[in-house]
């Protein structure tokens, strides 16, 4: 697939939304994680004229390399799901307790953001519902995958995942975990999310709080 660029998030979530309404499925719900994904997905439930909730994930970094995902958290209610990349933590000999350190620290701050992001609002029920979940891209696709299995662990009809550009490795890896995937460009020179926008400033909670309500 080609690569594509867009002019921001939000002209990323309207192409998204346009490509998503040609088949909108019935009684779908729209799940954004933050933070740079809530503000496409805030475009793609317009398009589909559907809810609109934050599905908060967090990144498991190592100690000493944070940006280098050796594992991934997300939670959807009372339901945590845990995903390890083994090839980061086999070549980097990360000890169990190191990797229990940093799930116990991250967990904490998911909770953190649930409750800065959505209030005291319970999160939508996603039982018997077609979930859309939305981020910014996918690199490693480690924080979508343990989004995914979060979801369903609650019995939707269906999930689809819906990013605007990705790694074909990591689009890839994850199709057996969901029923669609929609990434519109998967570009075979792929470095980082960044390089599919033309604006890729930092997302505030500020600005996530705005699109959620």
């Amino acid at each position: 697939m080609s690569s594509k660029q867009f002019a921001d998030r939000r002209a990323a979530g309207r192409a998204l939304g346009e490509r998503l309404a040609v088949a909108r499925p019935a009684d779908a719900i729209v799940l954004g994680l933050p933070r740079g994904g809530v503000i496409l997905a805030a475009e793609v439930a317009r398009a589909l004229d559907a809810p609109l909730d934050v599905l908060v994930v967090r990144k498991l970094g190592l100690p000493w390399q944070p940006e280098l995902a050796m594992g991934a958290i997300a939670a959807v209610g009372d339901t945590v799901e845990t995903v390890r990349v083994d090839s980061v933590l086999i070549a980097a000999h990360v000890p169990p307790d190191v990797f229990d350190e940093v799930l116990h620290e991250e967990l904490a701050e998911l909770r953190r953001r649930e409750l800065a992001y959505r209030g005291n609002r319970p999160p939508a029920a996603l039982r018997g519902r077609a979930v859309v979940v939305v981020d910014d891209g996918l690199a490693t696709g480690a924080t979508m995958r343990a989004a995914v299995l979060a979801v369903r662990r609650q019995e939707p009809t269906s999930i689809t995942v819906a990013v605007p550009i990705g790694s074909p490795n990591a689009c890839a890896a994850l199709e057996p975990d969901v029923d669609e995937i929609v990434c519109l460009s998967a570009p075979s020179t792929f470095r980082a999310v960044g390089q599919g926008y033309a604006d890729f400033s930092a997302t505030s909670d500020d600005e996530v709080r705005a699109a959620l309500a």
